[in-house]
């Protein structure tokens, strides 16, 4: 072999030997590459294959009311899925299970015969029926747990709460605008398959580790139950179109209860229509009426411009502006402003409107929280609507002085009033009142805000002694006054814009009436709201009978003492209709007197000069005592009696 051809082998030699060196460098990076820099990606790509994650609804945290009690809760149902491709016979199995679940053949055989590695056959079914499912093992088809939700007041405080979809997922109120909290731990269901893509083994779901939320309104159960009662019963009566209530705290803005007729149940919501699942009290606007008097009243006494005395001429009835006549319902000639607000004069109104001067009025009607929303934690509030004096003619601002061409919500004139309630502070309402983990920890308190100072205290004490004409023998609303309380309020008729003219419909009007109670020391506010009343329309006779009905109850619930002076009355001149039992007191001094028709203050004050122990049973007034009238004194041990509030 000559050296040539000693050359060309050692040549071929190492041509091969690197040849085979840089094959095995680019096996290396390509493994470097696949086992090293790529792994997390292969190895997600990998466990797709042959694992499978099914995301099931997620269970949610409890909503309760002021006092604890439950109003929504996520409760233990079931759910079926078939893997329709380890079913046999669809059309048996199809027909076997709509004798159980009452679903129509067809549209179970066209679930299975979707090619899909896992369907949804029915959601949140019962217990029974789930039991009659498993036995009897029907290939392909599984039974898992789940949760629904369920409310157990059904209408109760329904507008408030709203209510969840299929998966759980908050759709109205409450429930959808405090979704994130509300959503519970999420479940996992994990499915693993083999070569094929055949499942084979099917785990437990698995929770996450989010903590389970719950909330606490200020909506208090009870006097929810009333309202809505009460409300629903006028909306009747009345044959009216709809109507809503609120009841407030006024010094620290808390709702107690908001409700909405028509009504409806959560629990099957799907069976209403969609408009009645409207919370009315924060998202619909309407003209607020004569109750916008108060406002008026309340600004002008706090710029000083009148006096509760002062005197207007309210022109008999009838009043030119512009060319526009302006009528009350009744003629009127001088009035004073407290009688102007009693008798719900508008050509007074504009008197004192005038008096005031409508850039002003503007100013303090934005003030009070008109023209923006109030904060309420609730969804789908609405602003309403105010005009600046450059937007409106002399004729829209006299109008606007007793309540014409501005718009309001329910929620909005609710607190205007709660301002003058508590002093002239406009709050911003809420109802939720705390966010609790499951355990009872403490997450979140809503604290009361004061947004900001509209009037003195001392033009809010002033305003509301008017307004406590307003439920007097000579004012608009004597059905609202309560026996035993100091009642302020304010009536509103207004008329309905009639769509297709553009203009004042003489048929629609809404009827209002707002106030609170006691005057001295208010411990509610509430507004009712009738849309659409048949007959007559005006709110001191539609409204202000509901303000009585929850009124009185509400304050017999909440444990209110009657506080008007007027409670001492004799038997002779305590209003028929007012008397629980009232006797004529003629026993001698020696004996034990008669004491029911009376209040508690003087039950104990007359019990202590002679020398008596007493007990007390119930609130409101005197109706029951042991041992009876005319009992010598000094045999009386112990005197008991019983009170319960007037009718």
């Amino acid at each position: 072999m000559n050296i040539n051809e000693k050359r060309f082998i050692r040549f071929r030699i190492y041509t091969v030997g690197c040849f085979f060196v840089l094959s095995l460098a680019v096996i290396m990076a390509r493994a470097y590459q696949l086992q090293i820099h790529e792994r997390g990606r292969l190895e997600v790509l990998a466990r797709a294959t042959y694992r499978k994650l099914k995301r099931l609804p997620p269970r949610r945290g409890t909503i309760y009311d002021r006092n604890g009690h439950e109003m929504a809760v996520s409760v233990e149902a079931w759910s079926v899925y078939a893997r329709p491709h380890k079913i046999k016979s669809r059309w048996k199995t199809a027909r076997q299970l709509s004798r159980i679940i009452h679903k129509k053949v067809r549209s179970i055989s066209l679930l299975l015969k979707k090619d899909r590695r896992f369907v949804w056959i029915i959601r949140k079914i019962p217990a029974e029926w789930a039991m009659k499912i498993r036995e009897l093992k029907l290939d392909g088809i599984g039974v898992l747990s789940d949760t629904r939700r369920y409310y157990p007041n059904k209408e109760i405080a329904a507008h408030v709460i709203g209510f969840v979809g299929t998966d759980n997922q908050g759709l109205e109120g409450l429930e959808k605008r405090y979704d994130s909290i509300l959503k519970g731990p999420k479940h996992t269901l994990l499915e693993m398959k083999d070569a094929f893509g055949r499942p084979f083994y099917m785990d437990k779901p698995v929770v996450s580790g989010m903590d389970l939320k719950d909330i606490y309104l200020t909506i208090d159960r009870d006097i929810q139950y009333k309202v809505q009662d009460a409300l629903r019963e006028a909306v009747r009566r009345t044959k009216a179109k709809s109507g809503n209530c609120i009841v407030l705290d006024p010094a620290t803005g808390e709702i107690l209860a908001m409700a909405d007729v028509p009504e409806f149940n959560p629990n099957i919501f799907n069976e209403f229509k969609v408009s009645q699942w409207r919370n009315r009290a924060v998202t619909d606007c309407y003209e607020p009426g004569s109750t916008i008097k108060a406002i008026l009243l309340a600004a002008a006494l706090e710029e000083g411009v009148v006096t509760p005395d002062s005197k207007f001429d309210c022109e008999h009835g009838r009043y030119n502006i512009a060319g526009h006549i302006i009528h009350d319902s009744h003629k009127h000639g001088i009035l004073s402003v407290s009688e102007i607000i009693a008798e719900s004069s508008n050509i007074g109104a504009i008197k004192i409107g005038r008096t005031l001067g409508y850039d002003l009025f503007y100013r303090y009607l934005r003030k009070f929280g008109f023209g923006e929303k109030t904060g309420i934690d609730l969804l789908g509030e609405r602003r309403g609507s105010v005009r600046l004096s450059k937007d409106s003619r002399p004729v829209d601002q006299a109008t606007a002085f007793f309540g014409q061409g501005i718009s309001v919500t329910s929620i909005q004139l609710a607190m205007a009033f709660a301002t003058i309630a508590n002093g002239g502070k406009l709050m911003r309402p809420y109802v939720v009142k705390e966010i609790r983990y499951h355990n009872g920890k403490l997450l979140h308190r809503t604290s009361p805000k004061v947004i900001r100072q509209v009037i003195s205290p001392a033009a809010a004490q002033k305003t509301a002694m008017v307004l406590e004409e307003v439920t007097g023998k000579t004012g608009t609303a004597p059905a609202a006054a309560i026996y035993g309380f100091n009642v302020a309020g304010k009536t509103g008729t207004s008329q309905k814009i009639n769509p297709k003219t553009g203009k004042y419909s003489r048929r629609k009007y809404e009827a209002i009436f707002v106030g609170f109670v006691p005057v001295r020391h208010p411990k509610m506010v509430i507004l009712v709201m009738i849309d659409e009343p048949k007959g007559i329309p005006y709110g001191g006779i539609v409204s202000a009978p509901v303000f009585k009905k929850v009124g009185l109850w509400t304050l017999n619930y909440m444990k209110v003492n009657p506080q008007r002076s007027d409670l001492s009355l004799t038997c002779e001149n305590i209003p028929v209709k007012n008397r629980v039992s009232c006797k004529k007191n003629s026993f001698p001094d020696d004996r034990l007197p008669d004491f029911t028709g009376s209040s508690m203050r003087k039950v104990l004050n007359k019990a202590r000069q002679m020398g008596l122990v007493v007990t007390l049973e119930g609130t409101g007034m005197a109706v029951k005592q042991y041992p009876k009238p005319g009992v010598l004194i000094k045999k009386v041990k112990v005197l008991k009696v019983y009170f319960r509030p007037p009718a």
